[in-house]
């Protein structure tokens, strides 16, 4: 999600001076924290939540990236777009049994890192 898609089309508000970067930086967090406080496996309700909503994180971004208006280069969309396909998949095998959760958080806590300037996405 960048500044030329509007978050409140994809149901995100944004308030004050707070710039598009924040708010995604504030989304992944939120997700993130869920999935850190769940069970590392979908055996419980809360595992099952978070891996849904980071589902759904990932499939917003990934059609932002496809928007013709998305201003990110194009190997900077190409990459997320993979991240993207790669976070949905594991995240419906995670809820098929068998596998963690931890590489969705290793994932999300790399793209927060990028937001917040710490190294390179």
């Amino acid at each position: 999600m960048n500044a030329v898609t509007p978050l409140t089309r994809h149901g995100y508000t944004t308030s004050g001076l707070r710039t598009a970067r924040d708010t995604e930086y504030d989304i992944f967090s939120r997700v993130t924290r869920m999935l850190r406080q769940a069970g590392r496996m979908a055996d419980n309700r809360d595992t099952i939540m978070a891996v849904q909503k980071n589902s759904e994180l990932w499939s917003l971004l990934a059609i932002d990236l496809a928007d013709p208006g998305n201003g990110l280069p194009d190997v900077t969309k190409a990459g997320l777009l993979s991240l993207a396909g790669f976070a949905v998949r594991h995240g419906k095998a995670v809820l098929a049994g068998g596998i963690a959760t931890d590489p969705l958080i290793d994932i999300n806590m790399t793209i927060m890192r990028g937001l917040r300037g710490e190294g390179a996405v």
